[in-house]
């Protein structure tokens, strides 16, 4: 494609043409009109769910979403549930402990299993990158990816784009620095694929122990020392350190941790005066980021990221049923 024909990120097609995917199985799959046409879809279920509105919308009426949890969460399983059950679809919860899985029943079996159920939609979290593909490849519904390993982690990158332009007036031309565990992040990868996609500086910050290799293959610019990497930034995207993920010796003590890669008062300063302080959740206090940072209303966009979440998933539920709805214009 040509820069004369690359389409303005604001500037989508009429009708399924917006966005041509079945799936949602990752950020990678998609354009920067298709971003923006999920983030503007987004937009309308916010002011529909802070008026109250949205709990009697019944267009996913008859519609059953089946949310299959083979890895712990608890935002994100609520985040879902709630999307869909806002939008009037019949939402079963499916968790990994309950399942046939932990009898040693394999991914495919499993995809079969699901697929006979008939549900009009599965969103899928799971511990192995490409299991939510795997499924997809499988089954006759739309699949949503609400996490798979170290690969991606969509909604929360629309979501945390989402956040960004409500509170930034943009989400383009901004410097973007995403500090912490990177190695372990598919909230990092996926953010890292929507923001360059969007056209923003976005810089990685973290310990060399912690940075994944070819990171330049990303289009991002690497820091190990953290006032360097978030000086003039934007938006300061914290990460988890993700203890559970991690299977060898990839940080001396968390207090170490923090004294270098923590986010503090002070560190904060190297930061532009109206930068955003984002977290994806749950938050480890006192380790990557300080309790006056992430409870500060000013700066930390942390409990808008959760309420932005619901208003993304229910787009997202919502695009993707659109055509076996027969919605006019997604035939």
């Amino acid at each position: 494609m040509t820069s004369s024909t690359i389409r303005p990120a604001s500037d989508y097609p009429p009708g399924g043409d917006a966005f041509r995917h079945r799936h949602l199985t990752g950020i990678a799959q998609l354009t920067p009109w298709e971003i923006s046409y999920v983030l503007d879809a987004a937009e309308e279920w916010v002011d529909l769910n802070r008026s109250g509105a949205a709990k009697h919308d019944d267009r996913l009426a008859g519609l059953t979403i089946i949310n299959a949890f083979f890895e712990n969460s608890t935002r994100t399983l609520l985040s879902f549930e709630i999307a869909g059950k806002r939008l009037g679809a019949d939402v079963v919860n499916m968790h990994a402990a309950q399942s046939s899985v932990k009898k040693g029943e394999t991914l495919i079996d499993t995809a079969m299993t699901l697929n006979a159920m008939r549900a009009d939609a599965i969103v899928i979290r799971h511990a192995s990158s490409g299991a939510v593909q795997l499924i997809a490849d499988k089954v006759d519904c739309p699949v949503l990816n609400a996490g798979d390993g170290r690969h991606e982690h969509p909604t929360q990158a629309l979501l945390d784009a989402l956040t960004i332009r409500r509170r930034k007036g943009r989400v383009e031309g901004l410097t973007i620095a995403i500090c912490g565990d990177v190695l372990h992040s598919r909230v990092a990868r996926s953010n890292i694929l929507a923001l360059t996609l969007l056209g923003n500086e976005v810089r990685i910050v973290a310990p060399p122990t912690l940075t994944p290799p070819a990171m330049e293959r990303m289009h991002v610019t690497t820091f190990t020392d953290m006032d360097e990497g978030i000086k003039d930034a934007d938006v300061v995207m914290m990460l988890r350190l993700q203890n559970e993920r991690m299977d060898g010796a990839y940080l001396p003590s968390a207090r170490e941790y923090h004294a270098l890669y923590g986010l503090t008062p002070k560190r904060l300063e190297q930061a532009k005066p109206d930068a955003i302080v984002m977290h994806p959740g749950p938050m480890n206090r006192g380790v990557e980021i300080d309790s006056s940072i992430a409870d500060d209303a000013d700066r930390s966009t942390i409990t808008e990221q959760v309420e932005m979440g619901v208003a993304v998933r229910m787009a997202c539920l919502d695009i993707l049923t659109r055509r076996q709805r027969g919605v006019p214009g997604w035939n």
